[in-house]
């Protein structure tokens, strides 16, 4: 069923809806938190809160094109006002936690992995850990998460598609760069 109809059924009250949308994003919600800022109990919190929110609000909520990148968008919004609240965060790219938005394998491929193939993968996180928050945030949006350059730039909070587009590409510039020097 299109995000559309989905989205207007938990709007008309659909309380069926509103479980198939916490129980289909509530795990891929919490990677990305937990990758925005690295506190397990803050994301659960504000996860919980965003659900909260949505549910009070139903009726009187607007369209929505793409669920999750509105409920990325809403979660990243979320956590930036809480760390801000706690003094931890001045902006995006200058987050408390040095690591925060790391991009990693999965425990499953780590394990199926040859011992050549862990050097190549510690190779990338040391060139992804030179990237800014940013950067690692649109590459996993991308990569890990499969949204477009259009949601992307919706949770990134771009004014424009080309913002974000912009934004990869100088992302893979940079580790372009960084491997061609090793």
């Amino acid at each position: 069923m299109p995000d559309e109809l989905v989205w207007a059924s938990f709007n008309k009250g659909n309380e069926a809806t509103f479980n198939f949308l916490y129980k289909s994003f509530a795990a891929s919600l919490f990677a990305f938190g937990y990758q925005f800022c690295g506190d397990a109990h803050l994301v659960e919190d504000c996860i919980q809160n965003l659900f909260i929110y949505i549910r009070k609000r139903r009726g009187h909520l607007g369209e929505v094109h793409s669920i999750k990148s509105y409920l990325f968008k809403s979660l990243r919004c979320e956590i930036t006002k809480r760390l801000k609240e706690r003094g931890l965060l001045v902006d995006a790219d200058q987050m408390q936690y040095a690591e925060a938005f790391s991009i990693a394998l999965s425990p499953e491929t780590i394990l199926i992995e040859s011992e050549s193939r862990e050097r190549t993968q510690e190779k990338v996180n040391q060139a992804l850990s030179q990237l800014t928050v940013r950067q690692r945030q649109a590459l996993q949006l991308l990569y890990e998460e499969e949204m477009s350059y259009s949601q992307i730039s919706e949770v990134m909070g771009f004014t424009e598609v080309k913002s974000a587009r912009k934004l990869v590409y100088r992302a893979l510039s940079s580790l372009k760069e960084i491997f061609l020097k090793k």
